[in-house]
């Protein structure tokens, strides 16, 4: 924390010292780059961070962070609706549309099991997506989980609680190096993993 600052600025750099990849050291000297450049960024953070808390939320369907519910995606006709793609968090949701290579719907489970760190299947939406899986019009369920322990531990879960639909459960091909997030990986590592998708 910066010793001579006033508690507002401190409050600034504790809460920014919280995002991920965000350390102390480097809190501060964003805090400082945007109190350097108030009218630049500053303000123009502020609000957007005030209209975002505002008018953000979870889609119903699909749990992903939009403007509207149900969101753009599964609001959007033209889009497969057969086809759902699961994920662990929207940032693996985003790479994957800024690819282009899938154009059906997503379902965010909104974290991984993990026995470590206590999260049961009750801590995420499962559930939900069994139940769209049950709807009768899903004909296949993408499991683009991550190719760590958790990943695929949630994944064989997943795939046990969907046997017993008439729903094909597929999983990205190995183009996802191990222990690879979604988010950090190329667009056409995503389109050739997404083309090559097999059973799970």
């Amino acid at each position: 924390m910066a010793a001579s600052a006033g508690p507002e600025i401190e409050r600034l750099i504790g809460l920014l010292a919280k995002l991920p990849g965000m350390g102390p050291r480097s809190a501060r000297r964003a805090a400082l780059a945007l109190l350097k450049r108030r009218e630049q960024l500053l303000e123009p953070l502020a609000a957007s961070l005030a209209e975002t808390a505002a008018k953000v939320r979870s889609c119903s369907v699909c749990g992903a962070p939009d403007t509207r519910d149900p969101c753009s995606i599964c609001a959007d006709t033209g889009r497969d609706g057969g086809l759902i793609c699961v994920v662990e968090e929207a940032g693996a949701l985003w790479a994957m549309e800024r690819s282009g290579a899938f154009r059906g719907k997503y379902h965010v489970l909104g974290g991984l099991l993990s026995a470590l760190d206590g999260v049961g299947p009750e801590a995420l939406r499962i559930s939900e997506l069994i139940g769209r899986a049950r709807e009768g019009a899903v004909k296949e369920v993408v499991l683009a989980l991550p190719a760590t322990v958790d990943g695929q531990t949630t994944a064989h879960y997943l795939a046990d609680r969907l046997s017993g639909t008439e729903v094909q459960i597929t999983s990205l091909a190995r183009g996802v190096p191990v222990g690879g997030e979604l988010d950090w990986l190329d667009d056409g590592t995503i389109v050739q993993a997404m083309r090559q998708r097999r059973p799970a």
